[in-house]
């Protein structure tokens, strides 16, 4: 572990833990900010276009000539995380900007409505609509990609994809991807006292908000229990001080058993969504692998 991670992850218990109970995951719902602006940086290095899908704001992204690495011609559809409670921030949009930057790549990022106001069933509808767009535009080079919450939305949609029989996304960039709303995996207990991010009671609650009228261990609320062969490639990039980090060597471990094409990046003293902390090696390996991925030609160029 490196010392900026250790610094890091010291400064980090100082702040609140939104999810210690469901009423603290309400309270921190209830008083939750807009979604944080567009920063500058961003704005210098990729043009923005802002529409509406579903009655949900969806931003576009597409890279600047000359702000970073050629125009890769994929596209990536980005859902943030926050608990599927908290809306985008200021954190998110520097990670994609660096995406955008080293890759050439365009991105999507959809504003999906939040729990408990909203479900998943109405994020896949905002989702499908997206993808299939993307498809026509960008054909088989459409990446999807989250963290945390929005990791398992990511997921979701490439099960999804492949039992409806749409065109698989190119790959899934996995991010400290919650994969299981149930927190049902008995090695969290021991991940506890190493997460001063996430705590699993107001995870729990959040999930069966999230989940609707669904049955929280649905594979389209919780990847982890979906049939895992077919998938396009997946890498997921992990923190060994994260409640999320058990389910994530699992799920690498299910898809490599079921034949698939799965990377698992795992830094052991690593905190949740690491790769939102740019100035610690960690996140910088990470965020090249993916950015590595999201420029890659296709298979057979």
């Amino acid at each position: 572990m490196s010392i900026p991670m250790a610094l890091t992850r010291f400064l980090l218990r100082l702040l609140p833990t939104t999810t210690e109970s469901a009423e603290t995951a309400l309270r921190f719902a209830q008083e939750r900010t807009v979604p944080a602006g567009i920063p500058g940086r961003l704005r210098r290095i990729a043009t923005v276009e802002e529409t509406t899908a579903d009655g949900r704001r969806v931003v576009r992204l597409t890279p600047r000539a000359g702000s970073g690495a050629p125009a890769s011609g994929a596209h990536l559809i980005y859902t943030h995380g926050g608990c599927y409670l908290y809306p985008i921030t200021a954190v998110h949009w520097r990670l994609i900007g660096t995406l955008i930057r080293d890759s050439g790549v365009s991105v999507t990022v959809p504003l999906y409505g939040l729990a408990p106001e909203h479900t998943v069933e109405e994020a896949y509808a905002l989702l499908d609509r997206l993808y299939d767009d993307a498809v026509d535009e960008f054909g088989g080079r459409v990446f999807l990609g989250g963290d945390s919450a929005g990791g398992g939305l990511a997921l979701g949609q490439a099960v999804r994809y492949r039992d409806s029989g749409r065109r698989a996304p190119a790959g899934v960039l996995l991010f400290s991807p919650w994969l299981d709303v149930t927190m049902g995996n008995p090695a969290i207990a021991a991940l506890e006292p190493l997460d001063h991010l996430l705590a699993p009671a107001g995870l729990v609650a959040a999930g069966t908000w999230w989940a609707g009228g669904l049955d929280p261990r649905s594979p389209l609320v919780s990847p982890l229990f979906a049939t895992l062969g077919s998938l396009p490639p997946v890498a997921v990039y992990q923190g060994g001080h994260d409640l999320f980090s058990a389910d994530a060597r699992l799920l690498a471990e299910r898809i490599a058993a079921a034949g698939g094409d799965v990377q698992l990046q795992f830094h052991p003293g690593a905190f949740h969504v690491f790769v939102g902390a740019p100035w610690t090696p960690e996140a910088r390996s990470a965020l090249a692998h993916a950015a590595a991925v999201l420029a890659a030609p296709p298979v057979g160029r």
